[in-house]
């Protein structure tokens, strides 16, 4: 693993999370269905991570249209994460890699210790579970959080 993340290529690290409901949802039912769009956020409720998730929400039918899941990842319990989600409108699955902490942040080499929290980082799993697209440490707002959703889109296309 580098320091910005997994190589592109490989096959993505399978993992089992808690989403907001208390329900499993594990990466590799969605092999060979769908291709998969991981959003690493570091905080429930903090301004960056509010307007980045909102934009996904506002788009939602943009990316689903490609046969796409969107699964947003970060270390705040479950519980956090519904009141997060109800709050904002998110309806896609927030899932919780509170427990063992960062777990999963850190298989796929985006947590930070000193944080505790995962670092702001996208990944695209395509249908056979590669990893094909990433992006790290990118702190969209406005016209930057456009052109990251682009990107996504571009990736899944």
């Amino acid at each position: 693993m580098s320091s910005q993340g997994l190589c592109l290529g490989e096959e993505a690290p399978d993992f089992t999370l808690r989403d907001q409901f208390g329900q499993d949802i594990r990466l590799a039912e969605f092999r060979g269905r769908k291709a998969v769009v991981l959003m690493f956020f570091p905080f429930a409720f903090s301004g960056v991570c509010t307007g980045e998730l909102s934009g996904v929400r506002d788009r939602l039918d943009e990316f689903l249209t490609f046969d796409t899941e969107v699964l947003a990842l970060s270390c705040d319990p479950v519980y956090a994460l519904r009141s997060f989600a109800e709050a904002e409108g998110l309806h896609f699955p927030l899932l919780s890699d509170f427990w063992p902490h960062g777990e999963v942040a850190t298989a796929y080499d985006v947590f930070d210790s000193a944080k505790g929290a995962p670092r702001r980082s996208s990944y695209v799993v395509d249908r056979d579970g590669r990893l094909r697209w990433s992006v790290h440490n990118a702190n969209p707002d406005g016209r930057d959080l456009d052109e990251h959703l682009r990107e996504l889109q571009a990736a899944l296309g």
